[in-house]
């Protein structure tokens, strides 16, 4: 028997992408909005610039559940403003020990101009050992593609349009109506 208040959600419905490389870091997401097997809307805009430009944050799972993570981790880089690491640690052990926080289902994708993070409502900020991250349903397929085009000639954007699109192909809670976003 499995406690759902502990185990992490199935997500599907969104497919987040970071990306560094070059001295540039870019956030891909796709426009797809999915309740069940439908497409509810295509155009969604799921990555957001915070702190003044210099972060960028994307989401995966319940729309108003990331929401209110969002406006939390944007309290957090006020708090300690070019301390990205921190903001997502502070925000991470808040999520996991707040018991409103607790319950929220979505996951963020964080990144700056010099490192990305993973963050979960269990407890988890990662960051990727490749210069590369995804989240979503479509996450691994992105991930996959993206890791896969880091060895060659393509910007760091470039690499996140081309990786997103394997995705949307692949994918079908993806979609290739992007939302691309540097720092």
């Amino acid at each position: 028997m499995t406690n759902s208040s502990s185990s992490f959600p199935d997500w599907h419905g969104t497919t987040i992408l970071a990306v560094r490389k070059g001295g540039q870091t870019v956030i891909a997401g796709d426009g797809q909005v999915s309740m069940g097997q439908t497409v509810v809307k295509g155009n969604a805009r799921k990555v957001r610039r915070l702190a003044g430009g210099k972060v960028v944050a994307g989401f995966a799972g319940a729309t108003a559940d990331a929401f209110t993570l969002i406006e939390r981790l944007e309290a957090k880089l006020e708090q300690y403003p070019d301390q990205l690491a921190r903001a997502c640690v502070d925000l991470a052990k808040d999520w996991r020990t707040d018991r409103y926080l607790r319950k929220l289902e979505a996951m963020l994708l964080v990144a700056d101009r010099d490192s990305i993070f993973t963050v979960t409502g269990v407890g988890d900020v990662l960051e990727p050992e490749s210069g590369v991250a995804a989240i979503g349903s479509g996450g691994n397929f992105a991930l996959a593609a993206g890791l896969a085009l880091m060895d060659t000639d393509y910007a760091a954007e470039e690499v996140a349009r081309r990786a997103m699109g394997i995705a949307a192909r692949i994918c079908v809670y993806t979609n290739g109506e992007l939302t691309v976003e540097a720092v």
